[in-house]
């Protein structure tokens, strides 16, 4: 479905809507909070005042990669060592999922990986990455077939979208935006693909790739399948219009590490 990265994508719909401008514009506005200097240890010298945090209905936090880093499975004290390592190749934003902690010096913050598990958590130094917030959120309802977008707390639109069948179900959980990708708006996944850290629980593998579940838009024969339909092979499909939407009013720059709830 997706050579280029060989994804399994889901996609959902979004409408557009002029009242969501005052929210895009106070987003613009968030600047990024500035790496603190190597020497600094603990979480106040690396974040300040920032109440960082996991995502709530009104504020998300994400960190932004600069380079290959070390994982940890817990809070690391001296003598541990990384269980795995994460590089912007992975994903260039991944989402804070609870408070720092302080650790062997240094500030330490829980982000949601790129790969199975879907579940995937760990630990990974602050002060090796730039922390952000966002004020935007996407929940996904696979009963009643919906998308909807927050902005600050406050539902910008809902739209009718098509996700999984009964064989193939969109999986459920709290996900993140890995890529905001364009594509060809007349091929299968239409004009924008949002890859998810999300992955099938049926599918191990599908076209090549490891059932990576996105929110794309529709094209070609995905337009045989009618929005609010339950008809894909795990992912959330949305008009082209609607997510050519999306992309611009949260900005596809931003979109990576955008939390996705799916229920």
């Amino acid at each position: 479905m997706w050579p280029a990265r060989r994804i399994l994508v889901v996609v959902g719909a979004v409408i557009a809507s002029s009242a969501a401008l005052p929210v895009a514009a106070a987003a613009a506005k968030s600047p990024p909070i500035k790496k603190a200097p190597a020497k600094s240890t603990a979480c106040t010298r690396v974040l300040g005042r920032a109440s960082v945090a996991g995502p709530t209905n009104t504020v998300a936090w994400k960190v932004g990669l600069e380079s290959r880093i070390g994982v940890f499975d817990r809070v690391p004290g001296k003598t541990l060592h990384p269980s795995t390592y994460v590089a912007p190749k992975d994903a260039p934003w991944l989402l804070v999922l609870a408070r720092p902690r302080a650790g062997d010096d240094r500030c330490w913050v829980l982000v949601r990986l790129p790969w199975r598990p879907n579940t995937a958590t760990g630990w990974i130094n602050a002060n090796l990455v730039v922390v952000e917030k966002t004020p935007w959120r996407i929940e996904v309802s696979t009963a009643s077939r919906t998308l909807t977008l927050f902005g600050a707390g406050r539902s910008v639109r809902t739209v009718s979208v098509v996700v999984g069948k009964p064989s193939t179900p969109t999986p459920t959980g709290l996900f993140a935006i890995a890529w905001a990708v364009p594509w060809n708006p007349n091929d299968f996944l239409g004009s924008w693909v949002l890859e998810l850290t999300a992955h099938s629980d049926v599918l191990q593998q599908f076209d090549g790739g490891d059932g990576t579940v996105g929110i794309h838009g529709r094209g070609g024969t995905s337009l045989l399948d009618p929005l609010g339909s339950a008809r894909s092979h795990g992912c959330i499909r949305l008009a082209n219009d609607s997510i050519d939407w999306l992309v611009q009013t949260v900005g596809a720059a931003r979109l990576p590490g955008t939390p996705v709830g799916v229920s």
